[in-house]
């Protein structure tokens, strides 16, 4: 199943059929049969929300959409621990509502980082109703406003528990509830792939949704080209001309050991080290990247489809990996992992004793690009939430 979900994969970010395998070719008609049954389905469903059938709820607080066009690796949790920690610092208590998927990785990854902050994390499918028993337990405040003085926070301790904002983590096909604002999330290193619709390419919508944001975000920007950066930006105009677009990269903090999610390691430790990255997410390329910037000396890569629940059959795989890897270098290489992968299954990377195994923690950070800067995107939240 591995095999085929990273065949699937590399189909829907491919371009061009020369590239794939005879495996791949034969797959193609299968998945553009299905991405056609996909296609009829998304439109009936939009057929029935437009008319009214379908129900759209309207919460009695401001909602911050944060979604996507294309499945995985487009850094929308990244971006709702950004806007809870502004709305917390300002005097807000948020709510973020979460579907839990496949494991509920990013919902673990949240409760840790938000512990005593006064931040509430509502998991569920049916998210108009995690959030109507959340309004039912701590009260909503509907006459909330941002609260800084001189760009000083002032919210690190509120005095009401009520909530004043909803993030809506994975909502931009969440059509059930309405929204004041709908941030759209791009990957920039893998864009909309061959622009097909799921399973035949990697689109959830066609890229003609992009009429419905209100701020579009190119992740991973610094590490693409200027000239892609400035294509994609007259891309994205060519379908929405007003729309502000923001550029955002992971910014790394420091590493824990898995052992132990208190601990810190300076990101520094890591220079001139021999490096595996094990990653089971939608953006494993960037987060590669990322690791080579900062100094490694050899970086090697295993990749698992995203969300992949690690076993026992894979941590043998991996040390081998290792083993070859020390055997080459004459040294003892060490293991890197994201945070989802660690709060996935904090227990299982203790297998890999006696390899050193650390964890990634990084965090979101803007980049300025023609007046598109974080103060400017604080200033809308500001302005839709008060």
């Amino acid at each position: 199943m591995e095999k085929l979900r990273k065949a699937v994969n590399e189909i829907a970010y491919t371009q061009h059929h020369a590239k794939l395998s005879h495996l791949q070719l034969s797959l193609i008609p299968v998945l553009f049969f299905a991405s056609s049954l996909y296609k009829a389905a998304l439109s009936l469903r939009r057929a029935l929300y437009h008319s009214g059938l379908l129900k759209k709820h309207r919460l009695p607080v401001p909602v911050i959409s944060v979604g996507n066009l294309t499945w995985g690796g487009n850094g929308k949790t990244p971006m709702v621990e950004f806007i809870a920690n502004y709305l917390a610092d300002s005097g807000i208590s948020p709510l973020i509502l979460t579907r839990g998927y496949a494991g509920g990785d990013e919902a673990k990854m949240l409760h840790r980082h938000f512990l005593g902050r006064p931040v509430k994390i509502g998991v569920g499918a049916k998210r108009a109703a995690v959030a109507a028993s959340f309004f039912e337990r701590y009260g909503y405040d509907d006459s909330c406003s941002i609260k800084l003085c001189h760009g000083q926070k002032v919210g690190s301790h509120l005095s009401s528990e009520k909530i004043g904002t909803v993030i809506l983590d994975d909502g931009m096909q969440h059509w059930s509830l309405q929204r004041n604002l709908e941030i759209v999330m791009i990957n920039g290193l893998t864009l909309w792939g061959n622009c097909h619709l799921i399973p035949r390419g990697p689109l959830r919508e066609p890229l003609s949704a992009l009429r419905r944001a209100d701020v579009v975000v190119l992740h991973h920007a610094d590490l693409v080209s200027e000239q892609n950066l400035e294509d994609t930006d007259l891309m994205l105009r060519e379908v929405n001309k007003s729309v502000p677009v923001l550029f955002t990269k992971m910014d790394p903090c420091y590493f824990f050991h898995v052992g132990n999610a208190t601990s810190r390691k300076h990101i520094g430790d890591l220079s001139n080290t021999i490096v595996l990255c094990v990653t089971a997410i939608g953006s494993a390329n960037a987060f590669a990247k990322g690791i080579e910037k900062i100094g490694a000396f050899y970086v090697d890569r295993l990749e698992f489809s995203d969300h992949h629940k690690f076993l026992a059959k894979d941590i043998e795989m991996i040390k081998r990996r290792l083993r070859e890897l020390e055997d080459r270098f004459s040294s003892k290489p060490v293991v890197i992992v994201t945070e989802k992968d660690y709060d996935r299954d904090p227990y299982i990377f203790k297998h890999l004793d006696p390899f050193e195994v650390l964890a990634l923690c990084s965090e979101l950070k803007i980049i300025p690009n023609r007046g598109c800067t974080e103060e400017s995107f604080k200033k809308l939240l500001e302005e839709v939430c008060t």
